[in-house]
């Protein structure tokens, strides 16, 4: 994996804006409506080229596919294993119980309305081994059309998996979550051998907390996430941990967040992950704070951190000398080689998400990539 070592690379968190027209064939695919597959196919291939042409524009340097082939980042996985063929799950988010006018706008979203999550009610399976490689194939053509440093492709956690598919077929959470991890390492693997980046997105570990688990005391929460970096490390141990980042997410929606768990309170066990390199979100009103955790928790040696330094959900494209500040607090911390500038959560988590205009979101590029400039020049004169 590229480490900074004469400037401040940039990335970001994988999900970009999807072109209209594949939107709308997206959709029609979500509802049942039938689709043309080998004109599908062509038109994510084309938009693959077109997003990481954009990125590597914006002076993006670790680039992806924009996960332009998937519904959202985690539903994705019931086109791709067998075993999910029972009723939809319904989500409490405890951020947003007492703002009731705000949860309908949030679950009125037309793309978050069309996610399909069918409960698990069969034993798990690989249904489609080749859909990672088409990704693979798609990323690695338009990989080679740009210059750009390198490329990632992002996965679900088996957490983050567990979270939106109710288990109704196995015995126990921990039989679950397992079974789970070991159907997603064909596609894990998959992305790792063809020497492409892959990132585990794991809002488990942050959102989980709010939804899935909050009932529980965080004590008793705390335990529920090493399960899920146990099963994730399993499904993982035959992947190099410097071929692997992970991404730590509260959500990535409009609300008010104040039930977020605090990173302070998460952060040692989601250094027990293999992942050598972690993505947090560090940008949005929530979270931005929380730079401060590094003065008293030291960053592991082999670890890097890709802190978000602009946000997901605001059109205010933010000043390139506000970025350059962000990433100087993370290198003043934790070493200048030890940071790479990414973004908070991502600008397309699902089919049909808009909250920021997608012409503004390569803008927000952008003025990341001279904001790590400006901290380059500081911090390798």
């Amino acid at each position: 994996m590229k480490h900074s070592t004469e400037r401040f690379l940039t990335t970001h968190t994988g999900s970009l804006p999807r072109p209209d027209d594949l939107v709308r064939m997206m959709y029609a695919r979500e509802e049942g409506v039938p689709v043309d597959p080998e004109a599908l196919a062509a038109r994510v291939a084309s938009a693959v080229e077109e997003v990481v042409r954009k990125q590597t524009d914006a002076g993006v340097d670790v680039v992806n596919d924009g996960e332009m082939s998937k519904p959202s980042y985690a539903t994705y996985i019931k086109d791709r294993l067998s075993g999910f063929g029972g009723s939809g799950n319904t989500f409490v988010y405890q951020d947003l119980v007492d703002f009731p006018n705000l949860a309908k706008r949030v679950f009125g979203d037309p793309g978050r309305s069309r996610r399909k999550t069918p409960a698990c009610n069969a034993p798990i399976g690989v249904r489609d081994p080749q859909a990672a490689r088409t990704d693979v194939e798609h990323l690695r053509a338009a990989f080679s059309k740009v210059n750009a440093q390198e490329m990632f492709l992002t996965a679900a956690s088996p957490g983050v998996v567990s979270l939106f598919f109710r288990n109704e077929h196995y015995p126990s959470e921990e039989a679950y979550i397992f079974a789970i991890a070991e159907a997603m390492r064909h596609e894990y693997e998959t992305i790792a051998s063809a020497g492409i980046v892959l990132q585990i997105d794991c809002p488990d570990l942050g959102m989980g907390r709010h939804i899935q688990y909050a009932s529980l005391s965080l004590a008793e929460w705390r335990k529920k996430a090493q399960l899920h970096v146990e099963a994730l490390n399993h499904a993982l141990a035959n992947i190099p941990p410097d071929r692997l980042r992970m991404h730590l997410c509260w959500g990535n929606y409009e609300g008010p967040h104040h039930c977020d768990v605090a990173l302070a309170d998460v952060i040692d066990i989601v250094f027990r992950a293999r992942p050598s390199a972690i993505a947090i979100e560090a940008a949005n009103p929530r979270h931005a704070h929380e730079w401060t955790v590094f003065k008293t928790v030291k960053l592991p040696e082999g670890k890097l951190l890709i802190p978000g330094v602009i946000e997901s959900k605001s059109n205010f494209i933010e000043h390139p000398e506000l970025i350059a500040q962000r990433i100087g607090r993370y290198a003043n911390l934790v070493g200048r080689e030890n940071v790479m500038a990414g973004s908070d959560c991502g600008f397309g988590t699902w089919v049909g998400q808009a909250a920021v205009d997608p012409d503004v979101v390569w803008a927000k590029m952008a003025a990341m990539a001279e904001g790590a400039r400006i901290a380059s020049r500081e911090f390798w004169r």
